[in-house]
């Protein structure tokens, strides 16, 4: 079984088998999350890109649980730097860890850490846990590409940005999930700042439309997969 609860933006951590990681820890600043960075209790962090709501509590968290930051390279470099742990992977790569297994994918955006640092190219995750397969798009654009990962890697479940402006917008992010061929698809990363407003029931309405089933998870909520 695996359990997934969102903090909000484009945080959320997954559960199963007893060991728990989290993905893009931004809590601090993040009106919508219900917990705080040393609430946290996970075996790893996950970043996407370099991006202050995205590299968010990577640190703290890390440093609290003595766990690594599994990102791409120049990012656990610079994670490194703060004094953490990590481990550094890129796009196309994978690997299998006492909690489950991580491959990169790319994601269309940009990537500079808070102090001004490059942070690499951006990506998305391909994450196995408890017999399932999360596939968490990142920060990014719509790609024909995501046909390819769902083509190679059954989803379970989709997390795609609605929140436009940055990232795909509610109708792209759909035709994403139709790309993917994902068995459910939830929307995430909107509504966190004035700039990305989305409607989450549209998103749902969309993707339902083609058969796929939407999920929808509160802040805070925890969800089975």
């Amino acid at each position: 079984m695996l359990k997934l609860t969102y903090h909000g933006h484009s945080c959320f951590e997954l559960e199963a088998d007893g060991h728990r990681v989290i993905v893009d820890p931004f809590l601090n600043g993040n009106t919508h999350a219900k917990v705080k960075p040393a609430d946290v209790k996970v075996q790893a962090v996950l970043v996407s890109h370099g991006h202050g709501d995205h590299v968010g509590d990577a640190v703290e968290i890390a440093r609290r649980n003595r766990c690594a930051v599994v990102a791409n390279f120049e990012i656990a470099n610079w994670i490194e730097g703060q004094g953490a742990e990590s481990y550094g992977m890129h796009i196309g790569g994978s690997h299998t860890f006492p909690w489950g297994r991580v491959k990169l994918t790319p994601a269309l955006h940009g990537s500079s850490l808070p102090d001004g640092v490059y942070g690499g190219n951006p990506a998305g995750f391909l994450i196995w846990m408890g017999g399932k397969c999360v596939y968490y798009a990142g920060d990014t654009g719509i790609m024909s590409d995501m046909a390819l990962y769902g083509r190679l890697n059954p989803i379970d479940l989709a997390l795609l940005p609605i929140g436009d402006n940055y990232t795909m917008g509610v109708e792209d992010a759909a035709e994403a999930a139709v790309l993917l061929g994902c068995k459910q698809a939830m929307p995430i990363h909107y509504n966190t700042f004035p700039v990305i407003p989305a409607d989450p029931k549209e998103f749902l309405r969309r993707v339902e439309a083609h058969g796929i089933r939407g999920r929808i998870a509160g802040f805070g909520e925890t969800i089975e997969v």
